[in-house]
């Protein structure tokens, strides 16, 4: 089985509408989901989200831990849950092929090797501040469709994946610089944007009504 057929494979477990919902929620959550929150979540029972997880599972798409969610330890304490999370790596089909990953190592390389950090942090910013959809919507919605995976952590937005991983772990500062750009230009009106590395999330956080 070729690398493209593995990849429909996977992506094809997503093709169940009960699937994908249960996907998207444990995927977005910043912590681990249970079988129940995910149940409900869906609007599914348990049993099915059970079913649907463990099939995401041997799909690659998420991995498990065991925790008890009580926080007790010994006899009495009870069975470990059973919690989900978005697995590490990505999978991706394009029909036909397309190699815009290769293109986007190169320009990178190019980029970073010429010292053009602020003019490509430039053009980024002005890309964010003439989105049409941010400046016409809901700046959680469009980090959402843009996928960012924003959620709430206090007063904090926070973005749960990073659009531009891959390029990001092999170029961090320069994809980085432009990353925060692009959103600062985004974040118009009452937002802020500021680096806030935390592992495994976008390294910048979104705040209202603060400034740098």
């Amino acid at each position: 089985m070729t690398a493209e057929d593995s990849a429909f494979e996977t992506l094809g477990v997503l093709a169940d509408p009960v699937r994908r919902r249960l996907y998207r929620h444990v995927a977005a959550a910043p912590d681990e989901v249970g079988r129940d929150a995910a149940a409900e979540a869906a609007g599914v029972s348990r049993s099915l989200a059970a079913f649907h997880l463990d099939k995401l599972v041997e799909a690659g798409l998420l991995a498990v831990s065991f925790r008890r969610l009580s926080g007790r330890t010994g006899p009495g304490a009870g069975r470990p849950a059973k919690l989900y999370r978005r697995a590490e790596g990505e999978h991706a089909v394009s029909v036909p092929p397309r190699s815009y990953d290769t293109a986007g190592r190169l320009l990178a390389e190019v980029v970073e090797n010429a010292g053009l950090d602020r003019e490509l942090q430039a053009a980024a910013r002005a890309a964010g501040a003439a989105d049409p959809d941010a400046a016409a919507g809901d700046l959680v919605e469009v980090l959402r469709t843009r996928g960012y995976e924003p959620f709430w952590d206090g007063e904090t937005l926070r973005l749960r994946n990073c659009p531009f991983h891959a390029l990001a772990g092999e170029f961090s500062a320069l994809v980085c610089g432009m990353n925060l750009a692009l959103l600062e230009g985004l974040a118009a009106g009452p937002w802020s944007a500021a680096m806030d590395a935390r592992p495994g999330w976008c390294c910048v956080a979104l705040s209202k009504g603060k400034s740098d």
